[in-house]
């Protein structure tokens, strides 16, 4: 999961009027302050930190041993209500500098005032992170926080029965649903692929790799726009997975999931770095019969992947977002830090967002899983170098998930299409930013 292809940066005009958005949302006295240009931090500092990966807390022990003038003070934020608790610590005037934060979570902060621009003094770092990550922490053009860890998207088949059912690792996402009704009609019960009912990142994952775009910042509103011809592509994929029954629908919160890939009932699934440990634990039976795999394509070539980031978010009110700034991308992009956390010992599931993942690939790798019949550490690497840099996280992306969730249970249900889903999704968030305050129109 190599150096992504360079992106159009977002216009002045953009992030300008992104800014006035984010301020007129934060609703505080001085809600625009975070704007302005950051002077240097002078003198000896302590900043806190908060969050809830294994194996950071010791990484910024090493930090605070080499750096006497930027202290860290650590604060595991883990459970189930972190992001609200970081919420209700800007709006007290007690939140950290800097916390963990997903990509999503980062542009809702972002929209509600509760980040701190960091735009002046991140650029310096820019070069470290692959474009798409740098987007990821930067909705609209302005910068909030720098990038910490992705999950290109991949491909791990079952290579003996793929072999039994006379079907080759999918190159297209047309193959795979060929290679489906291939698979079923040997064996009626096997599925290619898995879409839990809960969990429209299936969804998600096409579109991004399809090269749609569900927000963009333009001039002084967004465009939302799930109805495109790309965003439709993916949506037809999805459908036809849906249609012919070819997916199996195991919920990813009941513990024996794992089975219908261990067991061989699905044969097939997109996957990550962060999961490769997960399925070397939990595939007991099926151990050295998977293979690695391109992710399949909308077009070959022209590839694209989609990928999660993680991001350390600069939260309003920090007193030294330089000094922030500079520990976070020490804890993100520096080979004395990553050598640690990208090493499975540390337990921190961590892949980078560097522009070279090479040095980091091979020892994620769970050699004993896999058949040894492919080049694991180059589809890792590749699927790094291809992911979609055109994806932006919206204002209420968050939010929106939430609503497509609640739909994506009807379409595996064959209640609803796909189709009617995403037209739904995309006037609700248009409706949901109107609502806001922050001015949106429809892009199809």
């Amino acid at each position: 999961m190599s150096q992504f292809r360079t992106r159009a940066l977002a216009s002045v005009a953009a992030a300008a009027s992104l800014s006035l958005l984010l301020a007129a949302c934060g609703g505080g006295e001085d809600s625009d302050s975070a704007a302005k240009p950051t002077e240097a931090t002078k003198g000896k500092v302590t900043l806190e930190f908060w969050s809830w990966t294994d194996g950071i807390e010791a990484q910024t022990k090493v930090w605070n041993k080499e750096h006497p003038e930027t202290q860290i003070k650590f604060v595991n934020a883990a459970g189930d209500t972190a992001y609200q608790k970081l919420r209700a610590a800007v709006n007290a005037g007690t939140a950290p500098c800097l916390s963990k934060m997903d990509g999503m979570n980062l542009a809702n902060f972002a929209a509600d005032g509760l980040l701190t621009d960091i735009t002046d003094v991140a650029g310096q770092y820019k070069g470290k992170y692959t474009a798409a990550a740098w987007n990821a922490v930067s909705p609209g053009g302005t910068t909030f926080g720098i990038p910490m860890g992705s999950s290109p998207l991949f491909t791990a088949y079952r290579a003996d029965l793929f072999e039994k059912y006379g079907i080759e690792a999918p190159k297209t996402w047309d193959d795979l649903i060929a290679a489906g009704k291939k698979a079923q009609k040997k064996n009626k019960k096997v599925k290619i692929f898995n879409m839990a009912g809960e969990d429209p990142s299936t969804l998600v994952d096409l579109s991004w790799e399809s090269g749609a775009q569900w927000y963009k910042a333009e001039d002084d509103h967004w465009v939302v726009d799930f109805t495109s011809p790309e965003a439709l592509k993916a949506g037809d994929i999805v459908q036809q997975l849906v249609d012919n029954d070819l997916a199996s629908n195991a919920s990813y919160a009941d513990p024996g999931v794992f089975k219908t890939w261990d067991l061989g009932t699905t044969i097939a699934m997109t996957t990550s770095t962060w999961q490769l440990p997960i399925y070397n634990t939990n595939f007991p039976k099926s151990k050295g019969k998977w293979q690695l795999a391109d992710s399949p394509m909308f077009d070959t070539a022209k590839p694209q992947t989609s990928s999660n980031f993680d991001t350390l978010g600069v939260l309003k009110g920090c007193k030294y977002p330089d000094r922030a700034a500079e520990f976070a991308a020490w804890l993100s992009s520096s080979k004395e830090s990553l050598t640690t956390l990208t090493d499975p010992a540390s337990k921190s599931g961590l892949f980078p967002a560097v522009t070279d993942v090479s040095p980091y690939v091979d020892k994620i790798i769970p050699t004993e899983m896999f058949n040894g019949e492919s080049d694991s550490a180059k589809v890792i690497t590749d699927a790094a170098s291809w992911v979609g840099d055109q994806w932006q996280y919206g204002p209420n992306y968050a939010a929106m998930y939430s609503e497509m969730q609640k739909q994506w249970g009807k379409v595996m249900k064959k209640e609803i299409t796909v189709k009617e889903m995403l037209t739904s999704i995309e006037k609700w968030t248009v409706d949901d930013l109107n609502d806001k305050g922050i001015k949106a129109v429809a892009g199809s």
